[in-house]
């Protein structure tokens, strides 16, 4: 069970890293795009810290269309609780329609595993 969720923990705290260094800096946009550009590949090495031993590890519990897929939903629960709470968007119905068939990707290429 932990060879399954460590990926998965590492792929969290990696996002969390990314979605930062991409679009942190969205609040700041009266900063010099050079600082911008500075800052957000310092947060994005410790993204790299988190992302690589994930795919390390779980490459060797999934394969990659399988860690492609989990990154993938982690990436979009992670951007929109910090669209919603970072950045104050409204989190619209089309998404939720577009996630469910986001679900629906993930039960196919899981399924027969």
């Amino acid at each position: 069970m932990l060879r399954h969720l460590t990926p998965i923990i590492l792929l969290l705290i990696s996002n969390i890293f990314m979605t930062f260094a991409w679009y942190g800096h969205l609040k700041f946009r009266s900063m010099p795009i050079l600082l911008v550009i500075i800052a957000s590949w310092g947060i994005a090495f410790f993204e790299y810290c988190f992302q690589v031993p994930a795919n390390r590890i779980g490459y060797s519990v999934y394969n990659a269309a399988q860690l492609k897929t989990i990154q993938e939903v982690i990436t979009l629960l992670v951007f929109s609780v910090f669209s919603i709470l970072y950045l104050k968007e409204q989190f619209r119905w089309n998404y939720l329609i577009g996630f469910i068939f986001i679900i629906l990707a993930v039960f196919f290429i899981f399924k027969g595993e």
